[in-house]
């Protein structure tokens, strides 16, 4: 499987048989982006063979981006069939005032390549309670926020990899030259013993499993 980074909390992975996009963004509205710094290349239209949104906010729901005729699932709680069989949605909030102040968000878990994989969009909220825990159980794989601010910050994404203590976490969601409002992943990564940063936007799983989680650092996305 190969992961490529778009920014933000953008992937699209590619596997055997599958592609799969998640959180494409694209470009904020004039009032938004006269107040925030996002400099993001804009996503480059490509297909998929599934799309998932976490929630509905423009720097993760542009699902004009993926072309051809995906299986969308979007910013909804429930387990779904998809051509990668089934998708777990696991309701979140994006702050930690019970979704007040930003709205829900949707952790989705879902199998790949043989891999379980969870994605965390922007979850903020102060730690996993019991039965999202239970519902997200084993994963291998976890994109997960570190850049404070709307989402948790590098202590609580800590926590959360811990939790589950997969092979490998991709931080995301944090400061870089494109991103002007969020804290940068530094934190986060001193944390870990096992960082391996990526040469590009692309990272190849390997074949052989780490002994511990080893958290995974892509190079963000250039204009």
């Amino acid at each position: 499987m190969i992961i490529h980074w778009h920014g933000q909390s953008a992937y699209t992975l590619t596997g055997t048989e599958h592609t799969v996009t998640i959180d494409p963004f694209g470009p904020f509205p004039p009032e938004v982006a006269a107040r925030i710094t996002f400099d993001y290349p804009p996503i480059a239209p490509h297909p998929a063979d599934v799309l998932l949104v976490t929630h509905e906010h423009r720097d993760h729901n542009a699902v004009e981006v993926v072309t051809g005729d995906p299986h969308v699932i979007r910013s909804t709680a429930g387990r779904f069939d998809s051509p990668l069989g089934e998708v777990v949605a696991i309701a979140s909030e994006h702050d930690p005032d019970a979704g007040t102040a930003r709205g829900p968000n949707t952790i989705f878990v879902f199998s790949y390549d043989g891999l379980r994989i969870a994605h965390f969009g922007d979850f903020g909220q102060d730690g996993l309670r019991p039965e999202q825990r239970a519902a997200i159980g084993d994963v291998d794989l976890v994109f997960v926020p570190v850049g404070g601010g709307p989402t948790i910050d590098a202590a609580g994404a800590a926590a959360i990899v811990r939790n589950l203590a997969p092979a490998y976490a991709v931080p995301m969601h944090y400061r870089t030259p494109a991103i002007g409002f969020l804290e940068p992943a530094d934190a986060f990564l001193a944390m870990f013993d096992d960082v391996e940063r990526a040469d590009g936007l692309e990272w190849a799983l390997p074949a052989e499993r780490p002994p511990a989680t080893r958290v995974v650092v892509l190079q963000p996305p250039s204009a």
